[in-house]
C-alpha cells in the first residue's frame, strides 16, 4: 500500500497506478517493533525516518532524501508475518483480487480503503504473497521507481507458469496503456516498465522440471555501496546474514523479516 498518499488534486504531478499498469510502485514491511525496525534499519541501511499519514504504526524510509519503502508495526495487531511485501499498481483492486482468486490464488487482507486509493494482501497459487494498490502514488514516485530497490525477485517453483499467472492478473504484456514488457532472458523472465527493469521471476533453467523444495516468494533488493559493511551491521544490531558474496548478501531482521542488499555496480 501507499503510505505516504497524497490527496487527489493536491499536486500537479501525482502518478496514478492507471498510468504506470502492472509495475511494481512500493515495497512495505510489516514489523512488531516500530522503534527496534527503525533503528535496525538505519544501521545497515542508512535510513532516516518521517511520520507517515496512515498513522502511529507507520513510517516512511528515507535515503538520501528519496522515500524508499513503508514500514508498518502491525504484524501482531493485524496477525500478519514478518515480512517485506512488494506492491503492484492496479487501475481496479476489486477486479485484481477477482483474478487472483480465479486463478487459483488466495485474498489474504482487502482490499481496503486507504484515501485516495485501496490495497488488498494476497498470494500467487504457489503461495508467494504480493500486495496491490489502486490510486494515487506518492508525488515523487519517479524518484522511488529509479532509485530505491534495485528490484524485486520471484523465486518460485516454475517461472513460465508464475509469468502467465502475475501477466493475467497485472495486464503485462497486454494493450493496456503504460503496461508492463515481459521477455524471457536467460533462464528468468524479465519485466520492465517504460523501458527500466523492475522485477524478475527465476525458477532455475528454462527446460528444469519446477523445483518442490522451493518455498515460492518475493525478494526486495536494495542497492547499497558497501555489501559487507551491511552484512557486519546486521549481525551487530540483531540481525543475521543468511548469503554472502562480494555482490549481494540476504539479511534477515531481527523480526525475522528477508531482504537482499546489491552493490550499486551490479544493480
Amino acid at each position: 500500500m501507499n503510505h505516504d498518499r497524497t490527496p487527489s488534486g493536491s499536486t500537479p504531478d501525482v502518478v496514478s497506478t492507471h498510468s504506470v499498469c502492472g509495475a511494481p510502485c512500493w515495497v512495505s514491511l510489516t514489523s512488531r517493533d516500530l522503534q527496534a525496525t527503525e533503528e535496525f534499519y538505519r544501521a545497515v541501511l542508512g535510513w532516516e525516518w518521517r511520520p507517515a499519514r496512515l498513522g502511529d504504526h507507520f513510517r516512511i524510509a528515507l535515503a538520501e532524501g528519496a522515500p524508499v519503502a513503508g514500514i508498518g508495526a502491525v504484524a501482531a495487531m493485524w496477525q500478519m508475518a514478518v515480512a517485506w511485501t512488494p506492491y503492484f499498481a492496479v487501475p481496479s483492486a476489486d477486479q485484481a483480487v477477482a483474478r487472483v482468486q480465479e486463478r487459483g490464488g488466495t485474498a489474504a487482507v482487502g482490499p481496503i480503503s486507504f484515501p485516495p486509493g485501496r490495497a488488498a494482501l494476497l498470494a500467487d497459487r504457489d503461495g508467494a504473497t504480493f500486495g496491490i494498490w489502486e490510486g494515487d502514488l506518492l508525488t515523487d514516485w519517479e524518484t522511488w521507481r529509479k532509485a530505491a530497490p534495485a528490484f524485486i525477485r520471484l523465486h518460485t517453483r516454475d517461472a513460465f507458469d508464475a509469468a502467465i499467472f502475475y501477466g493475467e492478473v497485472l495486464d503485462w504484456a497486454s494493450r493496456q496503456p503504460g503496461c508492463c514488457e515481459v521477455r524471457y532472458e536467460g533462464d528468468e523472465v524479465v519485466l520492465r516498465s517504460h523501458g527500466e527493469v523492475v522485477a524478475r521471476i527465476e525458477s532455475g533453467a528454462l527446460e528444469a522440471a519446477p523445483d518442490p523444495t522451493i518455498r515460492p516468494h518475493w525478494q526486495i533488493h536494495f542497492r547499497v555501496a558497501d555489501v559487507a559493511a551491511c552484512a557486519r551491521a546486521a549481525e551487530a544490531h540483531g540481525g543475521s546474514v543468511l548469503r554472502e558474496g562480494p555482490d549481494e548478501a540476504v539479511l534477515r531482521d531481527p523480526d525475522g523479516a528477508q531482504f537482499t542488499v546489491t552493490s550499486r555496480r551490479e544493480a
